[in-house]
Protein backbone atom coordinates (compact mmCIF):
# COMPACT_ATOMS: atom_id res chain seq x y z
CA UNK A 1 0.00 0.00 0.00
CA UNK A 2 3.13 2.54 -0.26
CA UNK A 3 2.01 5.67 -1.62
CA UNK A 4 -1.84 5.01 -0.70
CA UNK A 5 -2.96 8.15 1.80
CA UNK A 6 -3.60 7.96 5.12
CA UNK A 7 -7.38 7.57 7.07
CA UNK A 8 -6.68 7.59 10.52
CA UNK A 9 -3.83 9.98 12.31
CA UNK A 10 -3.53 8.60 15.97
CA UNK A 11 -0.86 10.56 17.85
CA UNK A 12 0.24 8.50 21.17
CA UNK A 13 1.64 11.27 23.55
CA UNK A 14 -1.24 13.75 22.89
CA UNK A 15 -1.20 15.46 25.81
CA UNK A 16 2.54 16.38 25.88
CA UNK A 17 4.56 19.42 24.66
CA UNK A 18 5.79 18.12 20.92
CA UNK A 19 1.52 17.77 19.85
CA UNK A 20 0.37 21.35 21.39
CA UNK A 21 3.55 23.04 20.09
CA UNK A 22 4.48 21.43 16.89
CA UNK A 23 2.49 18.79 15.52
CA UNK A 24 -1.29 20.24 15.84
CA UNK A 25 -0.04 23.73 14.38
CA UNK A 26 1.47 21.43 11.62
CA UNK A 27 -1.35 19.14 10.89
CA UNK A 28 -3.49 22.52 10.49
CA UNK A 29 -1.15 23.99 7.77
CA UNK A 30 -0.95 21.43 5.96
CA UNK A 31 -5.17 21.39 6.18
CA UNK A 32 -5.16 24.55 4.86
CA UNK A 33 -3.88 23.30 1.96
CA UNK A 34 -5.45 22.43 -1.67
CA UNK A 35 -4.00 18.81 -0.77
CA UNK A 36 -5.46 18.50 2.43
CA UNK A 37 -8.03 15.20 2.66
CA UNK A 38 -10.37 13.67 5.07
CA UNK A 39 -8.76 12.52 8.02
CA UNK A 40 -9.62 11.09 11.56
CA UNK A 41 -7.98 12.06 14.11
CA UNK A 42 -7.35 10.29 17.64
CA UNK A 43 -5.23 11.51 20.43
CA UNK A 44 -3.99 9.04 22.83
CA UNK A 45 -2.04 9.46 26.50
CA UNK A 46 -2.82 8.46 29.54
CA UNK A 47 -4.75 11.17 30.93
CA UNK A 48 -8.55 11.16 31.43
CA UNK A 49 -9.23 14.01 28.73
CA UNK A 50 -13.20 14.14 27.47
CA UNK A 51 -13.37 14.13 23.80
CA UNK A 52 -14.78 17.86 23.88
CA UNK A 53 -11.61 19.17 25.87
CA UNK A 54 -9.63 17.19 23.07
CA UNK A 55 -11.33 18.82 20.19
CA UNK A 56 -11.47 22.21 21.66
CA UNK A 57 -7.48 22.08 21.63
CA UNK A 58 -7.17 20.74 18.21
CA UNK A 59 -9.13 23.52 16.94
CA UNK A 60 -7.55 26.28 19.22
CA UNK A 61 -3.88 24.27 17.76
CA UNK A 62 -5.70 25.09 13.98
CA UNK A 63 -7.48 28.48 14.69
CA UNK A 64 -3.67 30.34 12.63
CA UNK A 65 -4.92 27.98 10.03
CA UNK A 66 -8.58 27.92 9.78
CA UNK A 67 -10.04 26.03 7.07
CA UNK A 68 -13.11 23.81 6.42
CA UNK A 69 -10.59 20.71 6.10
CA UNK A 70 -9.19 21.44 9.76
CA UNK A 71 -12.74 22.55 10.93
CA UNK A 72 -14.12 19.24 10.24
CA UNK A 73 -11.06 16.89 11.39
CA UNK A 74 -11.00 19.01 14.70
CA UNK A 75 -14.99 18.30 15.09
CA UNK A 76 -14.78 14.34 14.68
CA UNK A 77 -11.57 14.13 16.75
CA UNK A 78 -11.61 11.36 19.51
CA UNK A 79 -9.51 10.90 22.87
CA UNK A 80 -8.25 7.65 23.94
CA UNK A 81 -7.11 6.84 27.36
CA UNK A 82 -4.22 4.12 26.99
CA UNK A 83 -1.27 3.03 27.90
CA UNK A 84 1.00 3.12 25.17
CA UNK A 85 3.18 0.27 26.57
CA UNK A 86 0.02 -2.19 27.23
CA UNK A 87 -1.20 -4.84 24.36
CA UNK A 88 -4.99 -4.43 25.60
CA UNK A 89 -4.89 -0.50 25.22
CA UNK A 90 -2.89 -0.54 22.20
CA UNK A 91 -5.71 -3.34 20.75
CA UNK A 92 -8.30 -1.34 21.71
CA UNK A 93 -6.45 2.34 20.02
CA UNK A 94 -6.13 0.02 16.31
CA UNK A 95 -9.97 -1.21 16.77
CA UNK A 96 -10.53 2.54 17.31
CA UNK A 97 -9.29 3.08 13.62
CA UNK A 98 -10.25 2.89 10.42
CA UNK A 99 -8.94 2.42 6.69
CA UNK A 100 -5.18 3.02 6.62
CA UNK A 101 -3.63 4.07 9.65
CA UNK A 102 -0.63 6.21 10.88
CA UNK A 103 0.92 5.87 14.51
CA UNK A 104 2.57 8.69 15.43
CA UNK A 105 4.77 8.39 18.85
CA UNK A 106 5.32 11.90 20.20
CA UNK A 107 7.22 9.51 22.99
CA UNK A 108 10.21 9.46 25.09
CA UNK A 109 12.73 7.23 22.78
CA UNK A 110 12.45 4.09 25.76
CA UNK A 111 8.78 4.50 25.74
CA UNK A 112 9.02 4.29 21.67
CA UNK A 113 10.88 1.38 21.79
CA UNK A 114 8.29 -0.89 24.38
CA UNK A 115 5.39 0.39 22.21
CA UNK A 116 7.06 -1.69 18.75
CA UNK A 117 7.95 -4.28 20.83
CA UNK A 118 4.32 -4.91 21.62
CA UNK A 119 3.30 -4.13 18.12
CA UNK A 120 5.75 -6.48 17.09
CA UNK A 121 3.44 -9.18 18.42
CA UNK A 122 -0.03 -7.92 17.57
CA UNK A 123 -1.88 -8.55 14.17
CA UNK A 124 -1.44 -4.84 12.36
CA UNK A 125 -3.61 -3.55 9.99
CA UNK A 126 -2.53 -3.76 6.48
CA UNK A 127 -0.29 -0.77 5.02
CA UNK A 128 -0.13 0.83 8.84
CA UNK A 129 3.05 3.25 8.64
CA UNK A 130 4.75 3.82 12.20
CA UNK A 131 6.05 7.52 12.61
CA UNK A 132 8.97 8.27 15.11
CA UNK A 133 10.12 11.23 16.40
CA UNK A 134 14.07 11.52 17.02
CA UNK A 135 16.44 10.88 18.51
CA UNK A 136 16.53 7.23 16.79
CA UNK A 137 17.79 5.16 19.44
CA UNK A 138 20.45 6.87 22.39
CA UNK A 139 23.71 5.85 20.12
CA UNK A 140 24.99 3.64 17.23
CA UNK A 141 24.16 0.18 19.11
CA UNK A 142 20.78 1.39 20.09
CA UNK A 143 19.68 2.71 16.91
CA UNK A 144 20.61 -0.52 15.13
CA UNK A 145 18.67 -2.79 17.46
CA UNK A 146 15.67 -0.28 17.19
CA UNK A 147 15.78 -0.57 13.51
CA UNK A 148 16.30 -4.71 13.75
CA UNK A 149 13.26 -4.53 15.66
CA UNK A 150 11.30 -2.80 13.31
CA UNK A 151 12.37 -4.90 10.50
CA UNK A 152 10.98 -8.08 12.40
CA UNK A 153 7.18 -6.42 11.42
CA UNK A 154 7.10 -4.10 8.39
CA UNK A 155 9.02 -3.08 5.66
CA UNK A 156 11.26 -0.12 5.62
CA UNK A 157 8.51 2.30 3.48
CA UNK A 158 6.28 1.77 6.26
CA UNK A 159 8.57 3.03 8.59
CA UNK A 160 8.56 7.00 8.75
CA UNK A 161 11.53 8.39 11.14
CA UNK A 162 10.14 12.10 10.94
CA UNK A 163 13.34 15.16 10.87
CA UNK A 164 10.98 17.82 10.35
CA UNK A 165 14.67 20.05 8.94
CA UNK A 166 13.89 17.93 5.86
CA UNK A 167 10.08 19.57 4.83
CA UNK A 168 9.78 19.31 1.39
CA UNK A 169 10.47 23.21 0.73
CA UNK A 170 14.33 23.02 2.53
CA UNK A 171 14.69 19.37 0.29
CA UNK A 172 13.58 21.02 -3.42
CA UNK A 173 15.36 24.46 -2.76
CA UNK A 174 19.02 22.59 -2.19
CA UNK A 175 18.52 20.54 -5.17
CA UNK A 176 16.81 22.90 -7.51
CA UNK A 177 19.24 25.39 -6.51
CA UNK A 178 22.38 22.30 -7.06
CA UNK A 179 21.61 20.44 -10.48
CA UNK A 180 19.13 22.74 -12.05
CA UNK A 181 21.50 25.53 -12.30
CA UNK A 182 24.30 24.68 -14.40
CA UNK A 183 26.25 27.95 -13.17
CA UNK A 184 26.18 26.66 -9.77
CA UNK A 185 26.79 22.80 -10.20
CA UNK A 186 30.13 22.68 -11.45
CA UNK A 187 31.37 24.64 -8.87
CA UNK A 188 30.19 22.56 -6.15
CA UNK A 189 33.37 20.65 -5.52
CA UNK A 190 37.17 20.49 -4.23
CA UNK A 191 38.48 22.25 -7.36
CA UNK A 192 36.21 25.58 -6.33
CA UNK A 193 35.04 25.33 -3.00
CA UNK A 194 37.70 25.66 0.74
CA UNK A 195 34.86 24.75 3.57
CA UNK A 196 31.51 24.51 3.92
CA UNK A 197 29.86 25.63 7.18
CA UNK A 198 25.97 24.39 8.29
CA UNK A 199 25.28 26.29 10.95
CA UNK A 200 21.62 26.07 13.28
CA UNK A 201 21.93 28.72 15.98
CA UNK A 202 18.57 29.55 18.15
CA UNK A 203 18.28 32.41 20.40
CA UNK A 204 16.08 29.98 22.30
CA UNK A 205 17.07 27.72 25.64
CA UNK A 206 15.93 25.00 27.06
CA UNK A 207 12.30 26.24 26.61
CA UNK A 208 11.12 22.94 29.83
CA UNK A 209 13.04 20.50 27.88
CA UNK A 210 15.55 19.89 30.35
CA UNK A 211 14.26 16.21 30.89
CA UNK A 212 15.66 15.41 27.45
CA UNK A 213 17.83 17.86 26.44
CA UNK A 214 20.23 17.47 29.64
CA UNK A 215 20.54 13.95 28.69
CA UNK A 216 21.18 14.68 24.81
CA UNK A 217 23.06 18.10 24.33
CA UNK A 218 23.68 20.07 21.06
CA UNK A 219 25.57 17.63 18.98
CA UNK A 220 22.89 15.08 19.72
CA UNK A 221 20.04 17.35 19.59
CA UNK A 222 20.74 18.72 16.34
CA UNK A 223 24.20 17.96 14.35
CA UNK A 224 23.73 13.76 15.19
CA UNK A 225 20.12 14.41 13.02
CA UNK A 226 18.99 17.58 11.43
CA UNK A 227 22.54 18.64 10.41
CA UNK A 228 23.82 15.66 8.72
CA UNK A 229 20.54 15.32 7.06
CA UNK A 230 21.45 18.56 5.56
CA UNK A 231 24.58 17.73 4.93
CA UNK A 232 23.57 15.47 2.82
CA UNK A 233 21.25 17.59 0.82
CA UNK A 234 24.46 19.44 0.35
CA UNK A 235 27.10 17.38 -0.51
CA UNK A 236 25.35 14.37 -2.34
CA UNK A 237 25.57 13.48 -5.95
CA UNK A 238 23.13 14.13 -8.43
CA UNK A 239 19.88 11.64 -8.11
CA UNK A 240 18.31 10.70 -11.47
CA UNK A 241 14.65 11.60 -9.39
CA UNK A 242 13.28 12.88 -6.72
CA UNK A 243 11.60 9.29 -5.67
CA UNK A 244 12.14 7.88 -2.20
CA UNK A 245 14.44 5.66 -2.93
CA UNK A 246 16.89 7.35 -5.91
CA UNK A 247 16.93 10.57 -3.63
CA UNK A 248 17.55 8.69 -0.01
CA UNK A 249 20.45 6.32 -1.48
CA UNK A 250 21.84 9.57 -2.72
CA UNK A 251 22.03 10.95 0.87
CA UNK A 252 22.99 7.39 2.28
CA UNK A 253 25.89 7.47 -0.39
CA UNK A 254 27.59 10.84 1.14
CA UNK A 255 26.88 9.87 5.04
CA UNK A 256 28.60 6.44 4.58
CA UNK A 257 31.63 8.12 3.01
CA UNK A 258 31.27 10.72 5.86
CA UNK A 259 33.86 10.66 8.76
CA UNK A 260 35.29 13.10 11.92
CA UNK A 261 38.00 14.96 10.06
CA UNK A 262 40.24 13.52 12.92
CA UNK A 263 39.85 9.91 13.58
CA UNK A 264 40.02 10.11 17.57
CA UNK A 265 37.08 13.26 17.53
CA UNK A 266 38.46 15.78 18.71
CA UNK A 267 38.22 18.42 15.75
CA UNK A 268 35.35 19.64 17.70
CA UNK A 269 34.36 22.26 20.13
CA UNK A 270 31.62 22.42 22.84
CA UNK A 271 30.48 24.76 25.56
CA UNK A 272 27.74 25.62 27.34
CA UNK A 273 25.66 29.24 28.54
CA UNK A 274 26.19 31.01 31.66
CA UNK A 275 24.24 33.86 32.70
CA UNK A 276 22.64 36.43 30.23
CA UNK A 277 20.59 38.30 28.04
CA UNK A 278 19.00 37.73 24.77
CA UNK A 279 17.16 40.51 23.36
CA UNK A 280 15.02 41.73 26.59
CA UNK A 281 14.89 37.79 27.87
CA UNK A 282 16.73 37.26 30.96
CA UNK A 283 18.66 33.64 30.64
CA UNK A 284 20.19 32.14 34.02
CA UNK A 285 23.26 29.93 33.68
CA UNK A 286 22.29 26.71 32.05
CA UNK A 287 23.93 24.75 35.13
CA UNK A 288 21.18 25.96 37.15
CA UNK A 289 18.18 25.50 35.03
CA UNK A 290 15.82 23.27 36.24
CA UNK A 291 16.04 19.89 35.55
CA UNK A 292 19.82 20.39 34.99
CA UNK A 293 22.27 18.28 36.18
CA UNK A 294 25.82 20.22 36.13
CA UNK A 295 27.81 17.27 36.41
CA UNK A 296 26.81 15.80 33.41
CA UNK A 297 28.63 18.52 31.38
CA UNK A 298 25.94 18.92 28.72
CA UNK A 299 27.09 21.52 26.16
CA UNK A 300 24.33 24.36 24.74
CA UNK A 301 26.53 24.55 21.34
CA UNK A 302 28.31 21.93 19.65
CA UNK A 303 30.63 21.93 16.39
CA UNK A 304 32.34 18.74 14.66
CA UNK A 305 33.95 19.85 11.33
CA UNK A 306 33.75 16.17 9.13
CA UNK A 307 35.55 15.11 6.10
CA UNK A 308 33.33 13.76 3.34
CA UNK A 309 36.01 11.00 0.98
CA UNK A 310 34.77 11.17 -2.19
CA UNK A 311 36.43 12.40 -5.48
CA UNK A 312 33.74 15.39 -5.29
CA UNK A 313 35.00 16.60 -1.80
CA UNK A 314 38.21 14.92 -0.84
CA UNK A 315 39.94 17.76 1.64
CA UNK A 316 37.09 20.12 2.03
CA UNK A 317 36.16 20.64 5.55
CA UNK A 318 32.19 20.77 6.24
CA UNK A 319 32.14 22.35 9.51
CA UNK A 320 28.70 21.70 11.51
CA UNK A 321 27.41 24.12 14.19
CA UNK A 322 24.47 24.25 16.48
CA UNK A 323 23.80 26.58 19.95
CA UNK A 324 21.23 27.73 21.73
CA UNK A 325 20.95 31.22 23.30
CA UNK A 326 22.59 33.00 20.66
CA UNK A 327 22.21 36.50 20.37
CA UNK A 328 22.32 36.33 16.71
CA UNK A 329 20.21 33.47 15.50
CA UNK A 330 20.64 32.10 12.37
CA UNK A 331 20.27 29.12 10.18
CA UNK A 332 22.20 28.39 7.00
CA UNK A 333 24.95 27.00 4.86
CA UNK A 334 27.94 29.03 3.93
CA UNK A 335 29.98 27.87 0.72
CA UNK A 336 33.36 29.64 0.94
CA UNK A 337 35.31 29.31 -2.83
CA UNK A 338 38.68 29.63 -3.35
CA UNK A 339 40.68 32.37 -4.71
CA UNK A 340 41.45 32.79 -8.33
CA UNK A 341 44.60 31.21 -8.90
CA UNK A 342 45.82 34.43 -10.42
CA UNK A 343 44.87 38.21 -10.37
CA UNK A 344 46.11 40.41 -13.56
CA UNK A 345 49.13 42.65 -11.99
CA UNK A 346 47.31 46.15 -11.66
CA UNK A 347 44.07 44.79 -9.37
CA UNK A 348 43.55 45.16 -5.95
CA UNK A 349 41.63 42.15 -5.16
CA UNK A 350 38.99 41.60 -2.24
CA UNK A 351 39.67 41.28 1.42
CA UNK A 352 37.92 38.16 2.17
CA UNK A 353 37.06 35.14 -0.35
CA UNK A 354 34.09 35.13 -2.24
CA UNK A 355 30.95 32.94 -0.42
CA UNK A 356 27.23 31.92 -1.20
CA UNK A 357 25.30 32.15 1.60
CA UNK A 358 21.84 29.65 2.06
CA UNK A 359 19.16 29.86 4.07
CA UNK A 360 17.69 26.92 5.35
CA UNK A 361 15.14 28.39 7.58
CA UNK A 362 11.57 29.83 6.09
CA UNK A 363 11.51 31.28 4.21
CA UNK A 364 15.17 30.76 3.14
CA UNK A 365 17.13 33.40 1.08
CA UNK A 366 20.40 32.68 -1.00
CA UNK A 367 23.34 35.49 -0.95
CA UNK A 368 26.07 35.15 -3.51
CA UNK A 369 29.06 37.37 -3.58
CA UNK A 370 30.30 38.79 -7.32
CA UNK A 371 33.42 40.14 -7.48
CA UNK A 372 32.81 43.78 -9.20
CA UNK A 373 35.49 47.09 -10.37
CA UNK A 374 35.19 49.74 -7.83
CA UNK A 375 33.04 52.66 -7.49
CA UNK A 376 36.04 55.28 -7.18
CA UNK A 377 38.78 53.34 -8.52
CA UNK A 378 37.83 50.40 -11.50
CA UNK A 379 41.45 48.85 -10.55
CA UNK A 380 40.30 48.57 -6.71
CA UNK A 381 37.96 45.40 -6.97
CA UNK A 382 34.92 45.27 -4.81
CA UNK A 383 32.08 42.26 -3.64
CA UNK A 384 28.46 42.97 -4.61
CA UNK A 385 26.36 40.41 -3.15
CA UNK A 386 23.17 38.97 -5.26
CA UNK A 387 20.10 37.79 -3.47
CA UNK A 388 17.21 35.80 -4.24
CA UNK A 389 14.37 34.55 -2.05
CA UNK A 390 13.00 31.03 -1.73
CA UNK A 391 8.92 31.07 -2.23
CA UNK A 392 7.59 30.17 1.14
CA UNK A 393 4.93 26.98 1.12
CA UNK A 394 2.62 28.13 3.43
CA UNK A 395 3.04 25.16 5.88
CA UNK A 396 5.24 24.64 8.83
CA UNK A 397 7.91 22.62 8.93
CA UNK A 398 6.05 20.22 10.49
CA UNK A 399 3.47 20.76 8.35
CA UNK A 400 5.62 19.43 5.18
CA UNK A 401 6.41 16.57 7.09
CA UNK A 402 2.87 15.29 7.79
CA UNK A 403 1.61 16.20 4.26
CA UNK A 404 4.61 13.55 3.35
CA UNK A 405 3.42 10.93 5.89
CA UNK A 406 -0.40 11.39 4.96
CA UNK A 407 0.29 11.07 1.53
CA UNK A 408 1.51 7.50 1.84
CA UNK A 409 5.27 8.96 0.67
CA UNK A 410 8.20 8.16 2.48
CA UNK A 411 10.51 10.66 0.35
CA UNK A 412 11.03 12.92 3.43
CA UNK A 413 11.50 9.98 6.12
CA UNK A 414 15.02 9.30 7.40
CA UNK A 415 16.18 6.23 5.98
CA UNK A 416 17.49 3.33 8.78
CA UNK A 417 20.63 3.01 7.46
CA UNK A 418 20.84 6.81 7.46
CA UNK A 419 19.93 7.06 11.15
CA UNK A 420 22.56 4.39 11.77
CA UNK A 421 25.32 5.93 10.01
CA UNK A 422 24.49 9.73 11.52
CA UNK A 423 25.21 7.65 14.83
CA UNK A 424 28.46 6.08 13.36
CA UNK A 425 29.95 10.04 12.50
CA UNK A 426 29.14 11.19 16.01
CA UNK A 427 30.29 8.16 17.76
CA UNK A 428 34.40 9.32 18.34
CA UNK A 429 33.01 12.83 19.24
CA UNK A 430 31.04 11.94 21.14
CA UNK A 431 33.63 9.60 22.91
CA UNK A 432 36.46 12.24 22.95
CA UNK A 433 34.53 14.62 24.84
CA UNK A 434 33.62 11.71 27.73
CA UNK A 435 37.22 11.26 28.11
CA UNK A 436 37.52 15.23 28.37
CA UNK A 437 39.95 15.42 25.66
CA UNK A 438 37.89 18.78 24.33
CA UNK A 439 37.53 21.20 27.06
CA UNK A 440 34.07 22.19 28.27
CA UNK A 441 33.97 26.57 27.69
CA UNK A 442 31.19 29.01 28.27
CA UNK A 443 29.67 31.94 26.93
CA UNK A 444 27.36 34.10 27.78
CA UNK A 445 24.16 34.02 26.50
CA UNK A 446 23.05 36.83 24.28
CA UNK A 447 26.44 36.77 22.80
CA UNK A 448 27.80 35.02 19.54
CA UNK A 449 29.41 32.03 21.29
CA UNK A 450 33.32 31.82 23.36
CA UNK A 451 35.50 34.45 22.57
CA UNK A 452 38.29 31.80 21.51
CA UNK A 453 36.16 30.24 19.18
CA UNK A 454 36.00 33.62 16.66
Amino acid sequence: MPGAPIDTLVIFGAGGDLTSRLLLPGLGSFLSSRRAQKLQLIGVDRDAVTDARWRSRVAKAFSGTASPAGTAVAESARWLQADATNRDDLQRVLDAASGRVALYFALPPAITEKLCEQLARMDLPAGIVLALEKPFGTDLASAQALNRLLQRFLPEEQIFRVDHFLGKSTVLDLIGLRFANIIFEPVFSNTNVEKVEIVIEEALGLEGRAGYYDKAGALVDMIQSHLLQILALTAMEPPSSVSSEDLRGAMAAVLRATRPWLKNGTASRRARYTKGKVGRREFASYASEDGVDPSRGTETLAEMTVAIDTWRWAGVPFTLRSGKAIGDARQEIIVTFRDVPHLPIGFSGPSRQAQMRIGINTPGQLSLDVVTNGRGDPFDLEWSTMTAGFEPTGMTAYGEVLAELLAGDPTLSVRGDIAEDCWRIVTPVLAAWRKNAVPLDSYPAGTGGPRTWR
